[in-house]
């Protein structure tokens, strides 16, 4: 028992150590994780500020474009008044001021018509693109259609229609805005790294752009609601005022490199259990590999041992015979040489396929306690209950199951110090048959129920502890049974269990 405990505490003092080695990689590997976390965080946090900033500039260019826009209209209604007026002044010097007025306008396209379309004047159009062009045709209106026309009263019905659009330097100011819309979009995608980006309008559903995301996945709808559900959850999204779109939303979350360096310590841990989890497997495995090889070649080595010893006392035994010894003590003599064959036949099967054969269960007892009884304590009592007095057939090696009957009645002898009753109970069930083995001895603690199964365990000064580890191997590798601890009270008794197949 001394050796099984040492064998356990070793066995703590190791399980203790690595727990410590990984804890103590656990702990460092977080606090590099957390560093590098804060580091990212940090970088997403300047990357928003910047784009937010860029959404501002975005969004002052847009109003400042919409500025120009609105008072280019109005030059264009100036322009229309001037020519009005132009037609009708009569004062020389107010129609030179009208006349300077629409000369001075040299970049808004303008077209002049008639109430039927019929093209009177145009400036600041390529002369190309008016070649041969008397109408104001579809193609021109879809042109010129940026702007309602201005009608210009002439005479009662007769009117003038003033068509213009945006000037050169406004759409050459357009197209720069529309650069730096396109500009935001690819900073705030490419400039984002490896960390995921959506930007969606202002019913956080539709996507305008993304960026470090599957195109395919973002055809799911499903897809796309948890994704921004998850953004949102890791992250406050970014809200800003985009030209074309009104209020939208940025949505980013920790990079892929993120999420595993933070996975990492917990996948370490489980590649290292499972690691020490089959090297226990494989150690295991090889010390009863080894084991059983001691077991059976001390097995055979005692039955070799035994042999010659025995056969020289049957020789013996044989001469007193036929010299008239008491033929009591003889007949005493002969039952324990069988015995010793019979120990010699157990040690020369282990390690060998056990044969077994149908046996009545009810005899194999009787006549292994009819042995015992008179060897032990007579302050012992043996009991055998069952519910029918009928042979019980089951599939048994005599030998070795005898050994197991000798050594579970040996041990509840030491259990009760040679005095008290053990009691041997026999049910059979339709499959199995059930044997427990009870005696009114000490008593084995719960923490114990399995320990006394295994090699070396032992609560005795004396003894190796292997009778019981034999018995639990002979009922569970050669009879494919069972054997345990049924139940035990302290300084009441114990009931151990051995389960056969019928």
């Amino acid at each position: 028992m001394q050796i099984y405990y040492k064998k356990k505490r070793w066995k703590w003092l190791l399980f203790g150590v690595a727990v410590l080695i990984i804890t103590a990689s656990l702990w460092y590997t977080n606090i590099l994780v957390r560093e590098i976390a804060e580091d990212e965080r940090m970088s997403i946090s300047i990357w928003a500020n910047a784009i937010e900033r860029k959404a501002k500039l975005v969004n002052y260019t847009k109003e400042f474009f919409d500025q120009i826009k609105e008072e280019e209209y109005k030059r264009a209604l100036l322009l229309a008044e001037a020519y009005r007026n132009f037609r009708f002044e009569e004062e020389s010097r107010t129609l030179e001021f009208y006349r300077q007025m629409m000369e001075f306008n040299t970049n808004i396209p303008i077209i002049l018509t008639d109430d039927e379309d019929n093209i009177q004047f145009y400036k600041n159009i390529d002369e190309a693109d008016m070649a041969d062009k008397a109408v104001m045709n579809d193609s021109l209106k879809v042109e010129f259609s940026s702007f309602e026309p201005i009608k210009i009263i002439i005479y009662r019905d007769y009117y003038n229609l003033l068509y213009f659009k945006e000037s050169t330097i406004f759409t050459e100011l357009r197209q720069v805005l529309n650069d730096l819309v396109e500009s935001f979009f690819s900073e705030v995608v490419g400039s984002s790294a490896s960390v995921p980006v959506i930007i969606t309008d202002s019913t956080r559903q539709q996507v305008i752009e993304s960026g470090n995301i599957d195109k395919t996945d973002l055809e799911d709808p499903g897809y796309v609601s948890d994704l921004i559900a998850k953004m949102a959850y890791e992250n406050t999204p970014i809200e800003i005022n985009l030209p074309d779109y009104g209020k939208s939303y940025i949505y980013y979350m920790n990079s892929a490199l993120m999420r595993q360096i933070m996975y990492y310590p917990y996948v370490m841990l489980a590649v290292i259990s499972v690691f020490l989890f089959i090297s226990y497997l494989l150690f295991s495995t090889a010390r009863k590999s080894e084991q059983n090889l001691v077991w059976i070649g001390m097995s055979k080595e005692t039955a070799h041992q035994l042999g010659t010893p025995l056969s020289s006392i049957m020789a013996w035994i044989e001469l007193l015979k036929m010299k008239g010894g008491n033929a009591e003590e003889v007949v005493e003599i002969e039952k324990d040489i069988k015995r010793l064959e019979d120990i010699t036949e157990r040690f020369s099967k282990i390690g060998s396929p056990a044969k077994l054969v149908e046996q009545d269960l009810l005899e194999v007892l009787r006549e292994s306690i009819g042995y015992l009884q008179p060897r032990i304590s007579k302050k012992v009592i043996f009991k055998i209950n069952t519910t029918e007095n009928q042979p019980i057939i089951v599939p048994l090696n005599r030998q070795l199951f005898e050994w197991v009957i000798e050594n579970l009645s040996k041990n509840a002898v030491d259990a009760m110090n040679n005095a008290g009753t053990i009691t041997i109970s026999i049910e059979e069930l339709r499959r199995h048959v059930v044997i427990d083995f009870e005696d009114t001895g000490k008593g084995i603690s719960k923490s114990q129920h399995k320990a006394i199964f295994r090699p070396g365990f032992t609560s005795k000064k004396r003894g190796w502890g292997l009778g019981l580890s034999l018995s639990k191997r002979i009922i569970s590798d050669y009879h494919k049974g069972k054997i345990f601890v049924k139940s035990s009270v302290i300084d009441k008794g114990t009931v151990i269990r051995v389960v056969l197949r019928k």
